[in-house]
Parts: structure tokens; C-alpha cells; sequence
């Protein structure tokens, strides 16, 4: 008995990250040498899936009330307009690099989950791009809850939220004490599914482990070169969005692009060291003041909503995992399901939660959104989405740099735009 405790506590107290790789490690050459006659662990990677499943919904409409409800009207002036825009302008190019680069390298391209599990995977049937559009508007927000539709969800939740703002700026005591109860009972809710997603975690390398070994045992060694392909994949995406995407807006401000990512290196290194946009904002504001000269009036503001809304490097990650998704389970995504997949990256953004793993969980939202089966762990979908699980903490480490690089850089051009920003401090 006590055996088993001491076991149960060196696991629970050891590294997540290192747990989850050696679940994909054993699982990979369990199922190499098991074969079928490791099937019999399913059951354990079913489980997984449903627990994913199940904080989805919760996560996208608490983080989306309070991310939404966090942008005080009354900051939303000059400064505000000027950020927002381009926090969501660099999303929209982000995920369109992270589908260029899915469509360029087809990460995925030599496994063929879409013939093992429940059976051969078809094309989704995706509705046209005006019908998509329209759709966005939900006719019943509470139906699309219950039905899981997420486009819908994401546009009432972000209205409920951009309102519930206004309501706590009001002049009204009244309305700004009840909107005030109304934020805290949603902030509450979020650090309660937070607190949720932290335990669903703690199963992960338990989950990865059994969906891993049922695609190794059914497909063999081919399934490690997708893996390291999905990885090269988004790197390539991200360094080529800091050095063309960011490098354009920095010419344009007339920074030295060299310059600023190596004042800025403190700030990009923690953030992938601890993968979490929300747990560097400390550093990334001290960089900000002391090492780019930007005024606190202007990062005071700027870094803590891009840390809520920036999310350049997830952005990527999505485009670039729903076509190793595509590519592995050998479904064709059409252009108005990849226009769909930027729409929903882009929304999406603003409620993805800056703490580790946050992106994975998004990214079954966006899997949702083009129609992609996830009904059980059997599904050819969950088994591309489990083996994206294995290496995510690799993936998270890249993505979360480039996050906090963003919120950097837009902060530094929105400071320059405001004559903000001490020039001779970034130069020393």
C-alpha cells in the first residue's frame, strides 16, 4: 500500500512534459512489439478523448466572456483600435503561413490513419463559404452550445463579453456592481475549468500512451517520420513569420530587427523555457521598460491583453496541425474549410488561455470546426490528434515565443505610433 502511494506520488510530482514524452515513447514501442495484441489499452485512450472533449465547450466560452470582457472601454481609444487591429491582422497571416507551410510540406504524408480505427476516413462535407459566414450568427446561441457548433459560440460569447466591458465601465453604480458580479462569477469559472484542464492533464501521458500504441501497432515504424515532419513544419512557419511578418512591421517602424529580438531574448527564451504567455508577462514587461524604452502607460495595457488575445504562434500551430490532421487521415480540405480554419484560429485566439497546453485544447475546437470526427478514440481524427499530443510540449515551446515576440513587437510599434517609446534605450 504504501508502495503504491510512493509511486502515485513520484508520478503526479514529476514533470508533465517529460511524462507525456515517455507515454509516446512506451506507447510507440509497445505497440512496435505488441502489435495487436496491445489493442486492449483503447478503452484507456477513449477516456482521454471524451475528458478532451468535455473542457472544450466549458474552456472557449468562460475564456472568451473574460478575455472579451477585460478590454476596458475606456483604454479602447487610439491605443486600443491601433493594437487590436494589429494583434488580429498578424493572427490572420500567422494561421494562413502555419496552412501555406501544412500545404507546402503535407506533414503526415506516409501514414494512412483514415483505413485503421473505425474505418476508412471520407472527405467532410463543409457547407459553402457564404453559408459558413453566415452561420457565424447563431439563431439560437444555447442550441449551438448544446450542439457544439463553435464559430456561433465564439461570436455570442465575445458579444456577451465586449458588452458585459461596457457595462463595467458604466457611470451607473448599479449596472457596474451587477456587470462586476456578473465578470467575477465567469473569472471564477474559468479558474475552475483551468483547474480542470490541469487534472485532464495529469491523465495525458496515460491517454497518449494508449492512442499512441494503437497507431504503432497498426501502423509501425512509418508513423515516426510524420512526427518529426509536423515539427520541422511549424518551426519552419514560425521563423519565417518573426523574420517576414514581424520583419515588415519593424521596417515600417524603423527598428532594427536584429536589434530588437536581441533586447527582447530575455522576454522569448523564458516564455519557451516555461511555455506560458500569462507566466512571463512579469519578464516581457520588465524587457518592455528597460530594454525597448516603451512607456508603461503603453505596456501596462498592451502586453496583458496580447497575452489574451495574441496568439500568433498558436495561430500557426493550428494551421499547420489541421493539415497534418488532413494529411494523415487522408481528407481533403477544401478552400472555404481553410478559410474557415483562419476564422476560427483568429476568434479563437482572444479566448485561448496563455498557460501551458492551452493550444492543444483550441485546436480540437478547430478540428470541430471543419467537421472533423472525434466521436471516440477509435476515430482516425483523435489518433492524428493523439499523435500532435505526444509532441505538443516541443510544439508549445516554439509557439509560445513566438506569442510573447508578438506581443513585444506590436507593443513596440503602437508605442512608436504614440511617440511612446525612448528610442535611445533600445540602442544602448
Amino acid at each position: 500500500m504504501e508502495k503504491r502511494k510512493s509511486l502515485l506520488r513520484m508520478y503526479f510530482k514529476s514533470n508533465l512534459l517529460l511524462r507525456i514524452l515517455i507515454g509516446l515513447v512506451l506507447g510507440a514501442i509497445c505497440g512496435l512489439i505488441f502489435a495487436d495484441k496491445i489493442m486492449w489499452v483503447k478503452p484507456f485512450g477513449d477516456l482521454f478523448v471524451r475528458l478532451l472533449k468535455m473542457i472544450v465547450i466549458p474552456v472557449v466560452v468562460t475564456s472568451l466572456v473574460v478575455g472579451s470582457a477585460s478590454i476596458h472601454p475606456s483604454k479602447l481609444g487610439k491605443v486600443g483600435v491601433k493594437v487590436l487591429i494589429i494583434y488580429l491582422l498578424t493572427s490572420g497571416f500567422a494561421v494562413a503561413i502555419g496552412l501555406f507551410f501544412g500545404n507546402l510540406f503535407k506533414p503526415g504524408k506516409g501514414i494512412d490513419l483514415g483505413s485503421i480505427g473505425d474505418g476508412v476516413a471520407k472527405s467532410v462535407e463543409a457547407p459553402s463559404l457564404v453559408d459558413t459566414l453566415l452561420n457565424i450568427v447563431p439563431t439560437n446561441p444555447f442550441q449551438a452550445i448544446m450542439n457544439g457548433e463553435i464559430l456561433p459560440i465564439i461570436f455570442f460569447t465575445m458579444l456577451f463579453g465586449i458588452a458585459l466591458a461596457y457595462l463595467r465601465d458604466s457611470n451607473d453604480n448599479r449596472i457596474k456592481n451587477a456587470a462586476e458580479t456578473v465578470f467575477n462569477f465567469f473569472d471564477g469559472c474559468a479558474e475552475i475549468i483551468y483547474k480542470i484542464v490541469r487534472w485532464v492533464l495529469e491523465y495525458a501521458p496515460i491517454g497518449v500512451f494508449a492512442l499512441i500504441c494503437v497507431v504503432f501497432a497498426e501502423q509501425g515504424a512509418k508513423a515516426f517520420g510524420p512526427l518529426a515532419s509536423v515539427t520541422a513544419t511549424l518551426y519552419v512557419a514560425l521563423i519565417v513569420h518573426i523574420i517576414v511578418v514581424y520583419g515588415i512591421i519593424l521596417k515600417i517602424g524603423k527598428f532594427p530587427f536584429v536589434k530588437f529580438l536581441s533586447k527582447s531574448k530575455e522576454a522569448i527564451i523564458t516564455a519557451f523555457v516555461t511555455r506560458s504567455s500569462s507566466g512571463t508577462l512579469p519578464v516581457t514587461m520588465n524587457v518592455a521598460e528597460n530594454q525597448l524604452g516603451i512607456s508603461k502607460g503603453i505596456y501596462s495595457f498592451t502586453l496583458p491583453l496580447g497575452a489574451t488575445i495574441n496568439m500568433d504562434g498558436t495561430a500557426i500551430y493550428q494551421g499547420v496541425c489541421i493539415m497534418f490532421v488532413a494529411f494523415a487521415t487522408g481528407m481533403d480540405l477544401t478552400l472555404a474549410q481553410q478559410i474557415t480554419v483562419i476564422i476560427t484560429a483568429v476568434l479563437a485566439s482572444i479566448g485561448t488561455a496563455g498557460v501551458p497546453g492551452a493550444g492543444a485544447i483550441m485546436l480540437l475546437m478547430v478540428l470541430n470546426s471543419v467537421g472533423f470526427d472525434l466521436s471516440s478514440s477509435s476515430s482516425p481524427v483523435a489518433l492524428a490528434y493523439a499523435m500532435i499530443l505526444g509532441v505538443d510540449a516541443l510544439l508549445d515551446m516554439g509557439r509560445t515565443a513566438l506569442n510573447v515576440t508578438g506581443d513585444l513587437m506590436c507593443t513596440a510599434t503602437v508605442a512608436k505610433l504614440e511617440n511612446e517609446i525612448d528610442m535611445k534605450v533600445m540602442e544602448r
